[in-house]
């Protein structure tokens, strides 16, 4: 299998085992928020601005430098695993003892066995992070994905029982819990990697320069991203971030089901080939272009249909979500073009430069939330909004220095999409000017009957326009469509 073959193969997988996660995630997020009150979520994800500032600090980003490393060997495995160990069993000792001052800083004592239970996690994540390095080095997409598709059914099943047996918040943290010890269960017995306690400081530093580099930025990126709900948490409540959580979440949810699997196999590719930066360039644009296509008409369903989705799905208590969902959802649109940025400049070891930016725009972002919760919810959609653009247009400058490209390079990759997504939009607008009484009187018939005659136009119009640099994806998926047919008995007849 060529490296072509391979990146398709592991994106095949990670998307299936992502989107299934996804849909599973959405489906029990579903039946949570009819189970649960926003306060409860705005709890849990107080919480977890604490253990997510630390929770890169438990791998040290060596994983990926792991994955990245033209050489390793089973010693690799073992000396950072025990590192990452070490990292773990210190940072839970540390939350156990700060967790009453966390409790005091939020006025609410149920904090403090909230962090403390939850930060039990950072004593199991080592055992699943080694793992996972190992399947995304080895390229085993499909083992990864499928465990974490189990894991996500079985975590969902958990944590919606606990809610309908009245245990509110903590069914949220306790099913978390339970996934990370059968997520270690099958990693275990699925791969072939027997870890065992090694201090090797020669190997620490082999890895440590670049996991370094990796581990200040996600930190950046994840205090960046978490620094919106500590502020709207304090400043607002939690009644408040859980909504404005709901917004942003549903606005990344397209991101979330292409990025990440792209973002793992795409990474692996562009390391391997680190040196020719010709295939580099030529999988940067295709990622992009790709990306957009797949990714671009679930923000612009959302853009269309985000009220009537979430008062049918989620109810009305969510409908204030509605407002910020609609501006959130051009964010999402940048963050298609920032992505690949982000990788092709982690696959070329220019994680100074990414920490800059990193550290720029949480500034940014710290400033315009506090500026703009004024006009609330939809003030600090806007600030977030704001902050991508600057990420968007820092990582394009980063990343021409790297191989050399032109806006106009940039505007081509993502026209394909555009096209596919202006049919679209004109659709929903025709259709809308028709269905205005069926809206406000069946509003669930209205949805599901606009979200499935989306998907068909969209799918009509990916098929059969004569876009250029999207026939080879089109035919690859005119062949699959065929021999999917071919299996069905009436067809075959």
């Amino acid at each position: 299998m060529n490296l072509g073959e391979s990146i398709r193969s592991g994106v095949k997988w990670l998307l299936l085992g992502n989107t299934g996660g996804q849909f599973l995630q959405f489906a029990f997020g579903v039946a949570l928020a009819r189970l649960l009150v926003p306060a409860d979520f705005g709890m849990i994800l107080t919480i977890q601005v604490f253990t997510g500032f630390v929770s890169m600090l438990a791998s040290g980003g060596m994983g990926q430098s792991l994955i990245r490393a033209k050489t390793v060997d089973i010693t690799d495995f073992h000396a950072v695993f025990s590192l990452q160990l070490l990292l773990g069993i210190i940072i839970y000792v540390g939350f156990f003892f700060s967790a009453p001052w966390i409790a005091r800083f939020f006025d609410d004592p149920l904090y403090l066995n909230l962090l403390r239970v939850s930060a039990l996690s950072f004593l199991l994540r080592p055992f699943t992070l080694i793992r996972i390095s190992w399947l995304t080095r080895e390229m085993q997409f499909k083992t990864r994905s499928l465990i974490d598709l189990i894991i996500s059914a079985f975590t969902g099943v958990c944590s919606v029982l606990m809610a309908a047996g009245g245990l509110g918040v903590w069914s949220l943290t306790l099913a978390g819990l339970i996934g990370g010890i059968a997520s270690n269960i099958l990693f275990f017995f699925i791969t072939p990697l027997r870890i065992r306690l090694i201090f090797r400081p020669d190997i620490v530093r082999k890895h440590g320069a670049y996991g370094f580099k990796i581990t200040l930025n996600e930190f950046l990126n994840y205090l960046k991203n978490q620094i919106v709900n500590l502020i709207v948490s304090k400043l607002a409540g939690p009644a408040l971030l859980g909504l404005f959580n709901k917004a942003d979440s549903l606005a990344r949810m397209p991101n979330r089901l292409i990025t990440p699997p792209t973002n793992q196999t795409v990474f692996r590719a562009m390391s391997i080939t680190q040196n020719d930066l010709d295939k580099t360039k030529y999988m940067f644009f295709r990622t992009i272009t790709l990306m957009m296509v797949y990714i671009l008409p679930g923000l612009v369903c959302l853009w269309w249909l985000g009220e009537p989705f979430i008062k049918v799905i989620y109810g009305e208590k969510w409908l204030p979500a509605a407002a910020p969902l609609k501006i959130l959802v051009f964010a999402g649109a940048l963050r298609i073009i920032a992505a690949p940025c982000g990788v092709l400049l982690a696959a070329q070891n220019r994680l100074t430069q990414v920490m800059v930016g990193q550290l720029l725009e949480l500034l940014f972002v710290l400033v315009a939330c506090i500026i703009g919760l004024s006009w609330g919810l939809v003030g600090v959609a806007y600030a977030l909004l704001a902050s991508t653009i600057f990420a968007t247009i820092y990582g394009y400058i980063l990343v021409s220095r790297v191989i050399y490209i032109r806006p106009v390079e940039v505007f081509t990759a993502i026209v394909p999409a555009l096209l596919l997504n202006a049919v679209l939009l004109l659709y929903l607008a025709g259709v809308e000017i028709l269905s205005t009484h069926v809206r406000s009187t069946m509003p669930a018939l209205y949805l599901s009957a606009m979200l499935t005659s989306a998907v068909l136009v969209y799918g009509f119009a990916f098929l059969y326009l004569p876009i250029p640099s999207l026939k080879s994806e089109v035919d690859r998926w005119r062949h699959q469509i065929l021999n999917g047919l071919r299996l069905m008995p009436w067809v075959r007849s």
